[in-house]
């Protein structure tokens, strides 16, 4: 959700870009027109055009708010668990899987998919790997803060690991999200579990 706070310019960039993001959502982006977008806003065409300059620069903006929105969703969801490292896994996890499958704009972005607008794909796919590090990084950071000793190396596996299996599930969904959730926490919790030390 797009807080309230912020200078009146970004809030403006902020309303123009939620009004792209849900017109995108219901039509695809290759129906997404600049005046129909400044409508939706409550907007004149000439201020979308001012803030972002093209089609081409909302996409980038919209993009960006894509990949930023979800890392931060799955920082929360792990910090909300704190130091339950199934919990946590599983509550990223479950939030992952739920999101691509609801949203077309997630998927293409954690998947690099093909399917979908040729004009969008691009500003999200060339953030996959971005993404997919910075969900590596947020699995990190969680790990690294509730694993303490833990060999950073093994860290590092565990988190790609999940990630990419994650990801997997997306393109091939098998079992029902829930019980993939599951599995992918209870692998996860073994994974970092075991890059502790021993003593």
């Amino acid at each position: 959700m797009t807080g309230t706070t912020g200078s009146p310019r970004q809030r403006l960039r902020d309303t123009i870009v939620d009004a792209a993001r849900a017109r995108t959502i219901a039509a695809g982006w290759d129906a997404v027109r600049m005046g129909g977008v400044a409508t939706a806003a409550g907007v004149s065409r000439q201020t979308v055009y001012n803030e972002f300059g093209s089609k081409t620069g909302l996409a980038e903006a919209l993009a960006r708010r894509e990949v930023d929105r979800f890392v931060g969703d799955v920082r929360e969801a792990l910090d909300t668990h704190g130091s339950d490292v199934r919990a946590g896994a599983y509550a990223a996890i479950a939030h992952t899987l739920t999101t691509a499958a609801d949203n077309p704009l997630v998927k293409a972005i954690l998947t690099s998919s093909r399917g979908g607008s040729d004009e969008l794909l691009p500003y999200l796919t060339t953030r996959a790997e971005m993404v997919l590090t910075e969900a590596s990084d947020a699995l990190l950071g969680w790990a690294g803060d509730h694993l303490p000793g833990a060999d950073p190396t093994a860290l590092a596996f565990a988190a790609d690991t999940i990630v990419r299996l994650v990801v997997s599930h997306i393109v091939l969904p098998g079992a029902p999200i829930e019980q993939t959730a599951t599995a992918l926490a209870n692998l996860a919790l073994h994974l970092f579990t075991t890059a502790r030390p021993s003593h």
